[in-house]
């Protein structure tokens, strides 16, 4: 499955669904759900700005979000009317692109992984999946045990 690392503060704000657009500065072609890496570091001064006192988790995969489009923007003005959104402070450069997200979740369990840059493809070892089951059966195995343990 593939995967995309996002830095603390942003990741838990996309899995909590508050962040649906994440900023790059390049493109993709890729659409579909993916898993969200959480890397080792914090983005203090984001963490600060946004007056987000928590513990984040790092160094895990921490959820899963749908990438179903990627908006080109031409302009700070563009960026800035969709801040509500990304929660970004960048400037404008030549390629900026906002991958729109969406069905964001968070993992009961986070998984440790290392992270990479783009999108990668997080595979586990059989050895690892006592019932064989693949990657995917089991995030969606968490998501229904979080569903019904939480309505």
């Amino acid at each position: 499955m593939k995967c995309l690392s996002i830095s603390q503060p942003f990741a838990d704000l996309v899995i909590s669904g508050k962040k649906n657009i994440e900023l790059r500065n390049w493109n993709t072609n890729f659409r579909g759900e993916f898993l969200i890496h959480a890397p080792l570091k914090i983005k203090i001064d984001d963490v600060e700005r946004l007056r987000i006192g928590k513990k984040f988790i790092t160094g895990a995969i921490i959820g899963k979000a749908q990438l179903y489009d990627v908006k080109k923007y031409n302009s700070t003005k563009e960026i800035k009317s969709d801040q509500k959104f990304h929660f970004s402070t960048k400037k404008f450069q030549t390629k900026t692109f906002g991958f729109l997200l969406k069905n964001a979740k968070s993992l009961r369990i986070p998984i440790p992984w290392k992270g990479q840059l783009g999108f990668f493809d997080v595979y586990i070892p059989k050895t690892k999946i006592k019932n064989k089951e693949i990657m995917t059966d089991i995030i969606d195995e968490e998501y229904r045990y979080q569903w019904i343990g939480h309505h």
